[in-house]
């Protein structure tokens, strides 16, 4: 079962992510900032992972460090669940259009982090949402997954639909990656025998 708990207790936020990555995109998500659960909502349902995060962080300051450290937690438990990655496609990417934005995300599940961020948003917030804080969630979550990430915004006029093409795209890209390979169930997918 490719399944996580997981928690994150420090002096700014307290969160626990419960997954299954073969789940049927069910979610559960109070994480004290509605746009963030609206995007993670996203992610359950492209991604097909049942998806539960519950947190506590210190959004009367800012919603920086919730956040930041929801996608910490999530790039933790997918590591968790995945193990050694034996079976997995390995490589995933998705396009996904919404009106007039269109946007692509590529991942690699290559055991190496690294972020390309190319997404020229068009205004600074979405609602109370700061826009900037996009980066800091799929950075958080590149470290602790130990993925390559590339995350790019193709065009788009609405800056809520340049993050929401991001999030579907990231979701439909982790679905095929974290795809069982048919063919080699239990082969790492890497010529040196290990990610």
């Amino acid at each position: 079962m490719r399944q996580a708990d997981v928690s994150r207790n420090t002096s700014e936020t307290k969160i626990q992510i419960v997954l299954n990555l073969d789940g049927t995109g069910k979610a559960d998500l109070n994480s004290g900032v509605p746009f963030l659960d609206h995007m993670l909502d996203q992610i359950a349902r492209h991604g097909m992972i049942d998806l539960k995060v519950h947190a506590k962080g210190d959004t009367h300051i800012d919603d920086h460090h919730t956040v930041e450290d929801v996608g910490i937690t999530l790039g933790q438990a997918i590591a968790k669940a995945v193990g050694d990655k034996a079976g997995i496609s390995r490589y995933g990417h998705s396009y996904v259009p919404l009106d007039e934005t269109l946007s692509r995300v590529v991942i690699d599940f290559s055991g190496r982090p690294g972020l390309e961020f190319n997404v020229p948003f068009t205004r600074a917030r979405v609602g109370d949402f700061d826009v900037d804080l996009s980066i800091e969630f799929f950075r958080g979550f590149v470290n602790h997954a130990g993925v390559t990430l590339h995350i790019d915004n193709i065009r788009g006029v609405n800056a809520h639909h340049q993050i929401e093409t991001v999030f579907k795209a990231f979701g439909r890209a982790l679905r095929m990656a974290l795809t069982v390979d048919p063919r080699s169930p239990n082969a790492v997918p890497s010529t040196k025998g290990s990610l």
